[in-house]
């Protein structure tokens, strides 16, 4: 028994080693169509602290919080640690209804969400994901956010890179929010600017509709190119699709978010909003991947 429980240690070591290697094989982000920027001539460097192919049976610690403190939620969601899962090499967050409601800040949730975000904070680069959203009310998304406690001055402010929001199941009647279940949702943030700081406050987003289908009936990649302070492109389905200068200088470092959460926009619908299956209550990432390029 022993003997036998050894060998297959050494095989799982050797498929893990094998599927490592195999997952950063690649040489740079997922690109078809650049619009001649010529990305696929240059020299790119896997941020491996920031990408993760999710072939292991747990989140990884060394890369990864699952929930942090401080952000508990938009109500009525409320992130739950046991609603992230990684398997069959995807990280999953799947949401469920609350058997009965919570109360947290003198806020009532009703609902669980999950969130994932990177330790590793960096700044200009490429980053990616292969998604595929829930059939929910409720979000999925891929984003990268600054840090205020880990800043100081007029850098103490939040800057937000959202690379994708979507829903699954639109309840709203705004118009603006009627394609939000087949679109690439993105937008760049400037907001708590610090008292007497000459920082403008702001956004300025963009969009890009799936060639087919919802957002949660296949998987899509989803990504971005903080090229620098005042350029950010964006990418879908390895497309250059939106071109967007920030509201304000984008310099700060910032973690990247895989989130699921709620809308007040998009609020709950009659039936609680989760009554499909499991799978279909799960956002799905495939894989996750930050590039740094090589000058």
């Amino acid at each position: 028994m022993k003997i036998k429980n050894f060998i297959k240690s050494v095989l799982f070591i050797a498929f893990s080693v094998m599927m490592s290697l195999q997952a950063f094989s690649q040489k740079g982000p997922y690109i078809i169509k650049d619009d001649g920027l010529q990305l696929l001539n240059k020299e790119w460097k896997l941020i491996k602290e920031m990408s993760d192919e999710f072939n292991g049976k747990k989140l990884d610690s060394k890369k990864w919080v699952n929930s942090i403190g401080g952000w508990i939620g938009r109500p009525p969601g409320l992130f739950f640690p046991n609603t992230v899962k990684v398997e069959k090499g995807e990280l999953r967050i799947t949401n469920y209804k609350l058997p009965a409601p919570v109360v947290k800040n003198k806020k009532e949730f009703t609902h669980a969400c999950g969130l994932v975000s990177s330790k590793k904070a960096m700044t200009y680069g490429f980053y990616e994901c292969k998604m595929k959203a829930s059939k929910t009310f409720m979000s999925s998304t891929f984003w990268l956010i600054s840090d205020k406690r880990e800043l100081s001055g007029c850098d103490k402010r939040t800057t937000e890179l959202d690379i994708q929001e979507c829903v699954g199941r639109i309840v709203t009647d705004k118009a603006w929010a009627k394609d939000a279940d087949v679109r690439m949702g993105s937008n760049t943030h400037s907001r708590g600017i610090p008292a007497d700081c000459d920082i403008v406050k702001g956004t300025k987003g963009a969009k890009a509709i799936l060639k087919k289908g919802k957002v949660y009936e296949d998987f899509h990649t989803y990504g971005v190119w903080w090229k620098n302070k005042n350029e950010v492109l964006f990418f879908l389905d390895g497309e250059l699709v939106n071109k967007v200068t920030p509201p304000a200088d984008f310099n700060i470092p910032m973690h990247l978010k895989m989130v699921t959460e709620t809308y007040d926009w998009n609020p709950v619908p009659a039936d609680g909003g989760l009554t499909g299956s499991k799978k279909e209550r799960t956002t799905s990432y495939d894989w996750v991947r930050a590039w740094k390029l090589v000058e």
